[in-house]
C-alpha cells in the first residue's frame, strides 16, 4: 500500500482503491507544481474532465448515429451528432468522424481508406520531425505499406518543396502526408496540395499538434487544400485523448468505413462527449485569445533562448513548438531533459534533423507553450522560463543538483500563482 496522501476530492475512488487514488492525487500535485513544456501536453477544463467520466462509459455503440448495431442509442446518437456538428462548424469541413480512439489509429484508417498493402505512401521522415504513422519503418504503416520520406534542408531546417516534388513524382505515392511532431514552422498546405495533385496522391494534413491553433486562427487551415485532415483532440485543442478525421464529402464513405468496421468496434462515448465539450470551448472568443497567446509566448521564449546562445532548429518558431539542438551546449538531450525534470521543468528529449546521436539518446530537446499559456502565463514570463532552462542545462552539464533544487523552488512559486485549469485545489 502506498503512503501517499489520499485526495479528498475523489472520495469514491479513495474508498474503493486508495492506492490508485493516491497516485492520481500525486499526479494532480505534480501537474500543478511543475512547469510543463512538452508541446503535446496541455490542461483540459473541469467540464472536459467531467464529460470524460460520465455514465456514457457504460454504453456500446457500434456503428454510426442512426445506423447502430445495438439498441438504446437515443442519447448516444445525439452526443455523437453534437460533436460532429461542432467539428464541422469549427473547422469548416464537409464531413467529420469523431470516433477514432487516438491519432495513430486515425492515421492507420487513412491508409486503409486510400491504399492497399504494399502501396507507396509518403511523409516526413521521423528524425526530421515527422510521425511514426506517416510510413516510418517501425510503424505498421511502414510495415504494411511502402513508406518513402522527405526531410528538411540542412542549412535552414525547412522543407525543400523542390525535393518533395521530385520525390513525389518519382515515387507516385497513393497518400502524401504533411505535418508532424517536431515542426516549429508554418506548414505550407497549398504547396503540398499542388504537389499531391501533380503526383496523383491523396493529401492528408496531420494537424494533431496545431489543431487548436487552427481553430483559434493562429495557424492557416489545411481545409481548403487537403483531401483529409487528421487530428488528435488533445494537445493545443485542449480536449480529451481522442482523434478526428475530417474530409471532403467525396471521401466521407471511405473514411467512415475505414474507422468502423475497418479498424475498431464501438466508439468510446465518454470521449466523444468530452470532444463535444472541447469543441464548444474552442468556438468561444477566449479560445482565440489563448491560441494567439500560445504563439506569442513561443516566439518570445525562442527569442530569449536565442539570446542565451541556444541553437534552435530553423532559427525559431511560428507556432507552439521549439526544437533545440544542445550540441553547442555540450549536453545530450536526454541528460538535459532528466535534469530539467528534477528542476520541475518537464520537457522531452528529441532528435534534431541530421542528428548523429541515437533516437533514445538524441542531441535535442523539444519544448512548447500550450500548457503554460493555459495557466495564464504571458510573454512577460518567458524571460524567466528561458533563464530556468539555461541554468538547468548548465547544471546538467556540471552535475550541480543544488542549482536544480533552487530552480525547482522558483518554478513551484510561480506555478502557485497560476492555478492549473481542471485540477482541484
Amino acid at each position: 500500500m502506498t503512503s501517499l496522501p489520499l485526495p479528498a476530492h475523489h472520495p469514491a475512488l479513495s474508498a474503493a482503491d486508495p492506492e490508485l487514488a493516491a497516485l492520481v492525487g500525486a499526479e494532480e500535485r505534480l501537474q500543478a507544481d511543475t512547469l510543463r513544456l512538452i508541446p503535446s501536453e496541455n490542461y483540459v477544463s473541469r467540464a472536459v474532465l467531467e464529460a470524460s467520466g460520465t455514465v456514457l462509459q457504460n454504453k456500446y455503440s457500434e456503428g454510426y448515429a442512426g445506423r447502430r448495431y445495438y439498441e438504446g442509442q437515443q442519447n448516444i446518437d445525439q452526443v455523437e451528432l453534437l460533436a460532429v456538428r461542432r467539428a464541422k462548424a469549427l473547422f469548416g469541413v464537409d464531413h467529420a468522424n469523431v470516433q477514432p480512439y487516438s491519432g495513430s489509429p486515425a492515421n492507420l484508417a487513412v491508409h486503409l481508406a486510400f491504399a492497399q498493402p504494399g502501396d507507396t505512401v509518403m511523409g516526413m521522415a521521423l528524425p526530421m520531425g515527422g510521425h511514426l504513422t506517416h510510413g516510418w519503418g517501425v510503424s505498421a504503416t511502414g510495415t504494411w505499406f511502402r513508406g518513402v520520406q522527405y526531410g528538411v534542408r540542412r542549412d535552414t531546417g525547412l522543407v525543400d518543396f523542390d525535393e518533395v516534388r521530385e520525390l513525389a513524382l518519382k515515387e507516385r505515392p497513393k497518400i502524401l502526408f504533411c505535418g508532424g511532431t517536431a515542426l516549429p514552422r508554418t506548414i505550407d498546405f497549398a504547396a503540398f496540395a499542388e504537389i499531391a495533385r501533380e503526383a496523383g496522391a491523396v493529401l492528408v494534413a496531420d494537424v494533431a499538434h496545431i489543431a487548436g491553433l487552427i481553430a483559434g486562427g493562429a495557424h492557416p487551415s489545411p481545409v481548403p487544400h487537403a483531401d483529409v485532415v487528421s487530428t488528435t483532440t488533445h494537445k493545443t485543442l485542449r480536449g480529451p485523448r481522442g482523434a478526428m478525421l475530417m474530409c471532403r464529402e467525396e471521401h466521407a464513405r471511405a473514411v467512415d468505413k475505414a474507422v468502423f468496421p475497418g479498424l475498431q468496434g464501438g466508439p468510446h462515448n465518454q470521449t466523444t462527449a468530452a470532444i463535444a465539450v472541447a469543441l464548444r470551448e474552442a468556438a468561444q472568443p477566449s479560445f482565440r485569445d489563448y491560441a494567439h497567446q500560445v504563439v506569442a509566448n513561443a516566439r518570445a521564449l525562442a527569442e530569449e533562448l536565442l539570446a542565451r546562445g541556444f541553437d534552435l532548429v530553423s532559427g525559431g518558431t511560428d507556432n507552439h513548438l521549439i526544437l533545440m539542438d544542445l550540441t553547442p551546449k555540450d549536453v545530450p538531450g536526454k541528460v538535459a531533459a532528466k535534469a530539467l525534470d528534477r528542476a520541475g521543468i518537464v520537457v522531452n528529449y528529441n532528435t534534431v534533423p541530421y542528428d548523429p546521436r541515437k533516437p533514445f539518446d538524441p542531441s535535442g530537446i523539444r519544448i512548447g507553450t500550450p500548457s503554460l499559456t493555459s495557466r495564464g502565463l504571458g510573454t512577460q514570463a518567458m524571460a524567466a522560463v528561458a533563464d530556468w532552462i539555461d541554468r538547468g542545462v548548465t547544471a546538467a552539464r556540471t552535475g550541480d543538483e543544488a542549482a536544480l533544487a533552487v530552480i525547482r523552488a522558483e518554478v513551484a512559486e510561480l506555478m502557485s500563482a497560476h492555478p492549473a485549469p481542471g485540477i482541484p485545489t
